[in-house]
């Protein structure tokens, strides 16, 4: 992950915040991503709804290359859409529709999938801030703390949460949650 610019942690931090009031959650409750996209009358749809009519596409990116594809933001206008994969794990299905809704959150432009030599369009910056802001808002800070204060294991705040390990990993890792909650038991 790139430096992001100054102040945009607290930025995040603050989007997170209000969306949990929105919602109707406190700091430390899981979020579900599937009911923010609603919230935000953006609608998700799985690939697999794309088996009938793009048949080719959807095996390829369900059965044989998984890997290549999570999701993406289509638009039409200025109405998205969020298509996942769901043949990931419900806990990666959650950060990469997460992913797309900061993207949407933060106000980030849309672009061409691919630029004039059929490349791909990848602005690392709004990349890491999306990035970012989708860890902030399916693990807060405080939830973070709670997990390192009650010792959850990966896997009971994985599934408490509704993400995946490597998600709630980096969400302890990039908030000190363990060494902080360790310094104030001193």
């Amino acid at each position: 992950m790139s430096q992001l610019r100054w102040g945009f942690k607290t930025e995040a931090n603050d989007i997170a915040r209000e969306i949990r009031r929105e919602l109707g959650l406190r700091d430390i409750e899981p979020l579900d991503p599937w009911k923010l996209a609603a919230a935000l009358e953006i609608q998700v749809v799985p690939l697999s709804a794309f088996l009938r009519d793009a048949p080719r596409a959807a095996h390829l990116f369900r059965y044989v290359d998984r890997e290549t594809f999570s999701a993406v933001t289509v638009f039409n206008g200025s109405e998205r859409m969020v298509v996942y994969n769901d043949a990931h794990s419900r806990g990666r299905q959650a950060s990469d529709i997460a992913h797309e809704l900061a993207h949407a959150l933060l106000q980030h432009p849309p672009v061409p999938a691919f630029d004039h030599r059929g490349c791909r369009n990848w602005d690392s910056e709004l990349e890491d801030e999306a990035n970012w802001l989708a860890g902030v808002l399916l693990i807060s800070e405080d939830a973070a703390l709670t997990i390192a204060r009650h010792g959850l294991s990966l896997e009971e705040a994985a599934v408490q949460y509704g993400v995946s390990r490597q998600m709630v990993q980096f969400r302890l890792n990039m908030t000190g949650a363990r060494i902080r909650v360790r310094r104030g038991r001193r």
